[in-house]
């Protein structure tokens, strides 16, 4: 098995690489990842170098990895600042460090593709023979991992890397009919809750539109990305995309974009932009103009828990954070990182960390699933 480092995505062909990642988790399509590399969103500058591993069997690609080589730990959403402050006090460097994830995107999914017929742990070890081979070579600290599948974190724990787990928050169609048909398996409170907060957009003039990526104009990007950009700047930060990225996939990947707009009279006053998957919406970026009540959970929660009954998705994804989502019937699930530190000492002490953080994250979401709004438990929930 031969591993090919690629430093940039175009040098391999977009058919080739799509063939072996399928279609349903957008994030990882060769045009998802190749914006990210030419609107400069991702760059060496910027602190992510791509370092993607291509696995070849008698020439043939059977394999491909998503690779970073990251200088920070900014865009990642499964937080390591303490080890690299825990490095800095001993005097050991953590950056650079290697990054497996989606930049920007704490949204579980593969993250990496293996051909058919080709075993799986077969290829796995052979990118992990060579990151270790060459992080001793190139000093770089560790290997990590992002929100991979489940199934993908059992894999990489029985190949010796350290697991993390974390808690989200999503929504599960259970074959419902319509949004009213999901309401009426909330409490009357909740329910009453949730039917006034949707009312109150309608009360202050706000009209919803949703647009697919094929029909979105230029000036409605415009004001997207104006709202998407206010979103970090109220925050005292800047935005980790730029317009051009956004224009590009709205070329290359229209098909796997859902936009929604809140418009006020003549104006669009917010936005918030989704992706598609196979079965699975993934809610990513949001913004608006000025307050309105009601407003954040209409674009970001109702709308597309609308979409999916409609369209027939079964999950609806909407990222990262956000307790307040499990009264509006986002259920808590289980995320998990990987991680492999090239310093055994560090590494022991890492593992025993993530055991006893482990044991809190478990009681969290236990604490989470009985703040469910629904009448009745139900044993096929998370």
């Amino acid at each position: 098995m031969d591993v090919i480092p690629l430093d940039d995505l175009d040098r391999i062909d977009r058919a080739v690489w799509n063939e072996l990642t399928g279609d349903g988790y957008p994030f990882l399509c060769h045009e998802f990842l190749t914006a990210l590399e030419h609107s400069g969103s991702v760059s060496p500058r910027g602190g992510w170098r791509p370092q993607h591993l291509l696995a070849l069997e008698n020439g043939r690609p059977v394999g491909l990895l998503p690779l970073y080589r990251k200088s920070h730990s900014w865009g990642e959403y499964v937080f390591d600042q303490q080890w690299a402050d825990a490095y800095r006090q001993h005097g050991l460097a953590y950056y650079p460090k290697w990054l497996t994830a989606i930049p920007f995107t704490p949204c579980q999914g593969p993250r990496w593709a293996v051909a058919p017929g080709v075993g799986n742990e077969t290829v796995l070890t052979s990118w992990i023979e060579y990151l270790q081979d060459r992080a001793e070579r190139e000093a770089v600290s560790s290997w990590h991992c992002l929100f991979p599948r489940p199934d993908e974190a059992e894999t990489l724990r029985a190949l010796g890397m350290s697991i993390r787990e974390g808690v989200q928050f999503q929504w599960f169609n259970r074959e419902y009919r319509d949004f009213a048909d999901f309401l009426d398996t909330m409490t009357a409170a909740k329910r009453k809750m949730v039917k006034r907060e949707r009312r109150k957009v309608e009360e202050q003039g706000i009209v919803m539109q949703r647009v697919a990526g094929a029909d979105v104009t230029d000036e409605q990007w415009q004001a997207f990305y104006r709202f998407y950009a206010a979103t970090y700047i109220k925050h005292h930060s800047q935005p980790y995309l730029n317009l051009d990225f956004f224009r590009e996939i709205a070329l290359t990947m229209p098909q796997r974009i859902l936009l929604i707009l809140a418009i006020n009279g003549d104006r669009y006053v917010g936005a918030a932009l989704s992706l598609i998957g196979a079965d699975t919406l993934y809610g990513r970026y949001w913004g608006c103009d000025e307050e309105f009540s009601g407003l954040h959970f209409e674009a970001c929660y109702y709308q597309g828990i609308d979409y999916c009954i409609a369209n027939g998705l079964s999950r609806f994804d909407s990222g990262a954070q956000g307790e307040h989502k499990i009264a509006r019937g986002f259920e808590p699930i289980t995320t998990y990182s990987a991680h492999w530190l090239r310093d055994p000492g560090f590494a022991d002490a890492v593992e025993r960390f993530l055991e006893r953080e482990k044991i809190g994250m478990r009681r969290y979401k236990l604490t989470a699933q009985g703040y469910l709004p629904f009448k009745h438990a139900d044993p096929d929930r998370q």
